[in-house]
């Protein structure tokens, strides 16, 4: 049977999902361009010639899990722009681990500086959507992000996982305040 040959853009999306996986799982230190490579089952050099350093295939990875937001943002609000509805959509997007996990990696590697540059206008641009999108003043838009960093740190400590663990008493407190709200 014939192998299908992907196209540099689809073999490029595969690797911004590799990176996604191997980035939120070891963080960007602990990650190397022969990793992801492995996970997306392409030579290293390959990774290099498609990215050219470790360091973009690394922001690739945070503009691809930043613009999931920012889509299922907009998706939420195509059906009813309140800050609740784009709440419920981040609380299913939390169920996909390795995206809030790599933003916190984001978040860490932030004093590089080429990566820093982006993750604050990446998070400055969620920011600014939630607003746009739902009215919300600045007070009601960074009590928002700050409730969804909470359970982003909650979601990253595998603390919201069903039946992964004992739940313990202050997560449950946690999350259903933020879930009351």
């Amino acid at each position: 049977m014939a192998r299908t040959r992907l196209t540099a853009s689809e073999r490029g999306a595969q690797l911004v999902a590799a990176a996604v996986q191997a980035f939120a799982a070891t963080g960007y230190a602990g990650t190397s361009t022969d990793d992801v490579a492995r996970l997306a089952g392409v030579s290293q050099p390959y990774v290099i010639r498609l990215f050219g350093s470790k360091q973009r295939l690394f922001i690739a990875a945070i503009e691809h899990a930043t613009d999931q937001i920012e889509t299922i943002f907009r998706e939420a609000a195509a059906q009813q722009a309140a800050l609740s509805a784009l709440g419920d959509a981040y609380d299913r997007l939390l169920a996909r681990r390795d995206l809030p996990v790599l933003l916190l990696q984001g978040f860490a590697a932030s004093s590089d500086p080429a990566i820093g540059v982006v993750v604050r206008e990446r998070f400055g641009r969620i920011y600014q959507l939630v607003r746009e999108l739902t009215g919300a003043d600045p007070s009601a838009a960074r009590h928002f992000l700050g409730q969804g960093m909470l359970l982003t740190v909650l979601a990253a400590m595998r603390a919201l996982e069903p039946g992964a663990a004992p739940q313990e008493a202050w997560v449950a407190e946690i999350a259903d305040a933020i879930k009351g709200q």
